[in-house]
């Protein structure tokens, strides 16, 4: 065996490959009051600085305090966690809900307990890394269909050999902001004897009537071999996720899903803000309106089509040239996405610029001037 005085010097190595591509990544905190215009975050509806929000944050914060204190199983569950799962569940039209500590837990949570040896998981190739990771560990045969192809979901259940089968999606996928014919799969499905699994992260709050996202609005709440994942933290302004569906699957997560029961609960202060922040959003459902509405008017200045959702992509192609025009926008006080491999494929990076409902008509004006300034002087 050949030794080495530093065993971490390969890190210095993959860090300059790193480098020498473009794909160096650096963590820039936040102020309490930016000087940017935010065209970057998932506060699609605005409501990260709602005062309902804050204030429901704050009150079960002095009442349940700061921690969970253990894990659901155990210390880690309140009546307001159950309150907001009964919520979320009556909001979307489905049977049950059950909330986990983050979006990416919920689907290695429902994932790994839905599927297993002997059987077989069907994930699209759009599918969010969270997913992605949860085939790995599923200890399932997976198959990666290509981006909403439905003939390839319909071969891979036609031609299985398990008594099982998990079909998975996001509803709106992450990169590009388009929507997947989660209508068609479910048929598919159906007709195969499989569960479809639907993520709804980027849906919630902006698809569907008032929001309650794309399975709603395509006519598919409550059938109960479907199952919607979301996230607490994007229209929703909190953190945590959720797994809503039939409530035989709620009770068998309880049961199984290991991210679940040796996870400490979500803190009840992040309960409280998701609970104000979908009661504001059910008095007011043109948020979600108002959200396409300036998407519409991001893809417009960028000159891309009209996005299906929140996320207007601009594909720059190189990864450098994307996170060059990123930091220009930066400069200029705008702060927008760049999204560079492995987020995206190679030769894809783009800016991905972010819809929120409460962007104002002063904050518009000075996007346009510097989204056409940017992109017009962009190499190519």
């Amino acid at each position: 065996m050949v030794g080495n005085d530093d065993a971490l010097s390969w890190l210095d190595d993959v860090a300059q490959q790193r480098r020498d591509a473009g794909l160096r990544r650096e963590l820039r905190p936040r102020t309490p009051a930016p000087a940017t215009i935010d065209l970057a975050s998932n506060d699609y509806l605005g409501l990260v600085r709602h005062p309902e929000v804050i204030d429901g944050a704050m009150a079960a914060l002095r009442r349940w305090g700061a921690g969970a204190t253990g894990s659901r199983l155990v210390t880690g569950t309140t009546t307001e966690h159950e309150l907001l799962e009964r919520e979320l569940a009556e909001f979307v039209g489905a049977e049950s809900g059950l909330v986990f500590s983050s979006g990416y837990a919920a689907n290695l949570g429902v994932v790994t307990a839905m599927s297993g040896k002997g059987s077989l998981i069907v994930s699209d190739a759009g599918s969010h890394a969270s997913l992605v990771d949860a085939c790995r560990l599923s200890r399932a045969r997976v198959q990666v269909s290509p981006r909403a192809d439905v003939d390839a979901v319909r071969d891979a259940l036609a031609t299985r050999t398990e008594a099982r089968a998990l079909v998975l999606t996001d509803s709106v996928f992450s990169a590009d902001g388009d929507l997947a014919p989660v209508r068609e799969l479910h048929r598919v499905c159906r007709e195969y004897g499989a569960v479809l699994l639907v993520d709804e992260a980027h849906a919630i709050g902006v698809r569907g009537d008032g929001g309650r996202g794309l399975v709603h609005e395509v006519g598919l709440a409550g059938e109960p071999d479907l199952v919607i994942t979301a996230t607490l933290s994007k229209s929703l302004a909190s953190q945590g996720g959720v797994v809503l569906g039939d409530a035989r699957i709620r009770a068998h997560l309880i049961d199984a899903a290991r991210p679940f029961i040796f996870d400490t609960g979500l803190a009840p202060a992040a309960v409280g803000a998701a609970r104000a922040a979908l009661e504001v959003l059910q008095r007011e459902p043109e948020r979600a309106a108002a959200v396409l509405g300036r998407a519409a008017d991001l893809a417009r200045i960028a000159g891309v089509p009209e996005p299906e959702s929140a996320v207007v992509s601009v594909v720059l192609g190189d990864a450098q040239r994307a996170f060059d025009a990123a930091q220009a926008c930066r400069e200029r006080g705008l702060h927008v996405g760049c999204f560079r491999p492995p987020s995206v494929p190679e030769g894809t990076s783009r800016l991905r610029l972010t819809a929120r409902a409460t962007i104002t008509p002063d904050e518009l004006a000075t996007i346009e001037t510097v989204l056409t300034e940017i992109l017009a002087g962009a190499p190519a």
